[in-house]
C-alpha cells in the first residue's frame, strides 16, 4: 500500500508553510548561504536502479534551497554533509576527506568567512543504526548514545560560536526499521523495539537541542513513527505503511531494502523543517 503526492502538491503546502509573514530579503549585492550539515540525509542520498547508494539533488536540503531561493534572490546552497557520518566523526574527520580536516572544521571556517542565513543538521543516526542485530546490541547502543550525549553540544556550540545569532535548525529521526513489521512475529518484535529505540534517541537528540535553544525539524512526527494504529485496507500500521510508502525499505531488490527517504519522503522531511524555519530572515 502506497501514499502518493504529487511534487505540485507537496510544493504548495511547503509554500504554504513559509508565507504567514513577509521575508526579508539580503541586503542587496551580498550573497548569502544556506548551509546543509549532517549525514547521508544531507546529501539527499537514495538507491540508484542497480540498489547502489547515490547523491541526489532531490534530497530535503535541496526542496528547502528550492523553496528559499524563490524568496531571497541569491542565496546559494553548500552542502558539507557526509554520508556515514556519526557525531564522532563529524569532529575528527575520519570518514569523509575536508580541506580543514573535518565536517565540522570545514562548517566553522565557512560560517566565519561567509553570510549564512541559514544551517540545517541532521546527525546522530549513524551513531545506533549499526547496533540492531548485533550480539554486542546493548554495548553498541549505549556507546552510541553517549556520544551524541557528549558530541552533539559541543557541535552545536562550536557553529553557534562560528556566526552568533544564525539560524540553526536541527531535526529528529523516522525510524526505517519498522518495515520489518512485515516479516511476521519475529519482524514485528524487532519493529516494535525499534520504534521505541528511535524515541529513547529522539528524546536523547530533543534534549541536546533544546538545551542549546537549537530548534528541531520534528520528522519523527511527520512519519507518525509511534502510531501502530492498523490501517485499512490490509491492516497494516500506519507506521509501516508510511515507512513503506516514504522509504526504500519495502522496495524489491536490488533497490531495496534501503533506509534512504524517496522523493516524496525527503519532502515530508524539508516540510518538517519549514513548519520550524517559517518565514527565513537574516
Amino acid at each position: 500500500m502506497r501514499t502518493r503526492f504529487s511534487p505540485g502538491i507537496v510544493a504548495g503546502v511547503l509554500f504554504a508553510l513559509v508565507s504567514a509573514g513577509p521575508v526579508q530579503a539580503a541586503t542587496v549585492g551580498a550573497t548569502t548561504y544556506y548551509l546543509a550539515l549532517g549525514d547521508s540525509l544531507a546529501r539527499g542520498v537514495q538507491p540508484d536502479a542497480g540498489g547502489v547508494q547515490v547523491e541526489t539533488n532531490q534530497g530535503y536540503v535541496d526542496d528547502l534551497y528550492a523553496l528559499y531561493r524563490a524568496a531571497i534572490p541569491g542565496l546559494q546552497l553548500v552542502k558539507l554533509g557526509c554520508p556515514d557520518e556519526t557525531t564522532t566523526t563529524m569532529i575528527d574527520g575520519s570518514v569523509c576527506e575536508y580541506a580543514l580536516g573535518s565536517q565540522l572544521a570545514q562548517a566553522v571556517d565557512f560560517l566565519k568567512t561567509h553570510r549564512v542565513v541559514l544551517v540545517t543538521i541532521d546527525i546522530g543516526a549513524n551513531n545506533v543504526d549499526h547496533c540492531l542485530g548485533r550480539i554486542d546490541q546493548q554495548t553498541c547502543l549505549d556507546s552510541g548514545f553517549a556520544a551524541a550525549q557528549d558530541e552533539l553540544p559541543f557541535i552545536l556550540a562550536q557553529l553557534q560560536a562560528a556566526r552568533p545569532g544564525v539560524l540553526i535548525v536541527g531535526m529528529n529521526y523516522y525510524d526505517p526499521f519498522l518495515a520489518a513489521w512485515l516479516q511476521g512475529p519475529p519482524g514485528q518484535a524487532l519493529a516494535t523495539a525499534s520504534e521505541q529505540l528511535t524515541v529513547a534517541f529522539n528524546g536523547l537528540l530533543g534534549s541536546v537541542y533544546g538545551a542549546l535553544r537549537v530548534p528541531v525539524a520534528d520528522v519523527q512526527s511527520a512519519f507518525q513513527t509511534t502510531n501502530f494504529r492498523s490501517a485499512p485496507p490490509l491492516g497494516v500500521p500506519v507506521n509501516v505503511t508510511l515507512i513503506c510508502a516514504w522509504t526504500w525499505m519495502c522496495a524489491p531488490s536490488p533497490v531495496g531494502p534501503d533506509i534512504h527517504p524517496n522523493v516524496v519522503g525527503y519532502w515530508v522531511i524539508a516540510g518538517s523543517f519549514a513548519r520550524v524555519i517559517g518565514p527565513l530572515r537574516r
